[in-house]
């Protein structure tokens, strides 16, 4: 396991540091215009309960200011908008970002060097976005500093189920239904890439002792359908800030 959370032994098919960060964005532009609609096809339709439970898990009041980090076509942004909050995003391709439908505004940035102030926003959302960061550390270590102290964050990704039959369904269907569905809807190799990308994520006492390194303390998983999604949420250590010492309205 190397210090990015590559898994090794598929790290054949993968690459990583800044040849990643240009896949990854050229990836991203070329499947944006059919993003949507293939979300929903190859999660059955999941994917929309997945992201409002991770909403719920975020905790946050209305009014809370939240980063949805790797927005893609602004997903997050919409829920969230719906529950009263003040949404933002920032992804890392902009063919994605010309293709979002949300009112909330989109910024053109790395989740390496967020172009945010220190302790700046309520929360952080993610959508399935850790397996294409560069590296993840150097990620958490952002998210605890634009995070204000109390503040929470919420990142939902992929993961493999570890029952037998949850596993073999996972497999066939992932492995090989879901690059089969894009080769003919979209990008035969991104949607190739997609499956086996779950070989970035590092281990899940890994990643939460990531997490609590950057600064992070509550640090929880959670996992939905069988297995083959993943929560995780914590909480940013230290002192909670009141909105007004924030200069903002409650």
């Amino acid at each position: 396991m190397s210090r990015t959370g590559l898994d090794t032994t598929d790290a054949s098919v993968l690459v990583g540091g800044e040849e990643k960060r240009q896949m990854v964005r050229s990836m991203f532009d070329s499947i944006a215009p059919r993003y949507d609609m293939l979300n929903r096809l190859i999660s059955c339709g999941l994917d929309v309960s997945w992201r409002k439970r991770t909403a719920d898990a975020l905790g946050l009041p209305p009014r809370a200011l939240v980063l949805d980090l790797a927005c893609g076509t602004g997903d997050f942004c919409r829920l969230l908008a719906k529950r009263g909050m003040r949404p933002f995003g920032i992804d890392l391709s902009d063919g994605m970002l010309r293709q979002a439908s949300t009112d909330a505004p989109l910024v053109l940035g790395d989740a390496l060097a967020l172009p945010l102030a220190e302790g700046s926003v309520d929360g952080v959302v993610c959508g399935f976005g850790l397996r294409n960061f560069t590296e993840i550390p150097p990620m958490a270590a952002e998210l605890a500093r634009v995070v204000r102290p109390g503040g929470r964050i919420a990142l939902l990704e992929v993961s493999r189920p570890a029952g037998l039959m949850s596993r073999a369904g996972y497999k066939l269907w992932f492995e090989h239904a879901v690059p089969a569905i894009g080769s003919l809807i979209s990008d035969p190799t991104a949607y190739r890439y997609l499956p086996d990308s779950i070989a970035y994520l590092p281990p899940p006492e890994h990643l939460r002792s990531i997490l609590r390194s950057a600064g992070f303390a509550g640090v929880g998983r959670r996992r939905f359908t069988s297995g083959a999604t993943q929560l995780y949420t914590a909480t940013r250590a230290g002192i909670p800030v009141t909105a007004a010492e924030r200069g903002q309205r409650p």
